[in-house]
């Protein structure tokens, strides 16, 4: 079995091999601590499986699961997260990924979501699934940014983080007046009006620091 593990911190991506070698008897083990060396790795070659950290350098998490995708949509990817479920989630699945588990459950749920996905299913931990029926309901108590679509999630985090529309449309390779429509969708969405609206919401959401 051949896995891929992104992560920008080398203790991280050290425990997760570790758990795996100690787990499984024939596996290789790939690790990348970027998005740009991960997509250089699947393009060279298919793994089993890619664990995906979220925050990243460079390219987000997701903006790097969708171009993992991209590259090789068959490609089958765990998203390994420090952000709680409500948080980046659904994003993530609605990206593309066969799972979500987050850091602080991975020595309890890791082994669990691989088995679960290596055998053609995709992972949802018991609090993950609670979360997407209610989403599925229409819970009202559900986190109003998880309405968000993938490409909207991507420009509130970059409005909230102070990037102007021009730059917001360069790193995208969007037009300006495409980022204003998905920032009005956004704002309209969020139930705010502004970008420091916007702002306080992912600070209070734990969207951003």
């Amino acid at each position: 079995m051949k896995i891929l593990v992104v992560d920008d911190h080398p203790l991280m991506r050290r425990g997760v091999r570790q758990m795996l070698e100690e787990a499984y008897v024939e596996i290789a083990v790939t690790e990348a601590d970027s998005g740009e060396a991960a997509a250089a790795l699947v393009r060279a070659e298919p793994f089993d499986l890619v664990l995906l950290d979220l925050s990243l350098p460079g390219a987000s998490g997701l903006e790097t699961l969708e171009r993992l995708l991209r590259i090789r949509p068959s490609q089958r990817v765990l998203v390994l997260s420090m952000h709680a479920e409500d948080q980046f989630a659904i994003q993530a699945l609605r990206a593309g990924a066969s799972g979500y588990v987050t850091k602080d459950h991975a020595t309890d749920l890791l082994l669990a979501a691989i088995s679960r996905i290596m055998a053609g299913g995709r992972y949802l931990s018991p609090s993950l699934a609670e979360l997407l029926a209610d989403r599925l309901t229409g819970d009202l108590d559900a986190p109003a940014h998880t309405r968000l679509s993938a490409r909207e999630f991507r420009v509130m985090s970059m409005l909230a983080e102070g990037h102007g529309i021009s730059h917001i449309a360069h790193a995208l390779a969007l037009s300006a007046k495409t980022v204003t429509t998905y920032r009005a969708r956004v704002l309209e969405k969020l139930g705010v009006t502004s970008n420091a609206e916007l702002a306080r919401y992912c600070v209070r959401n734990g969207l951003i620091g």
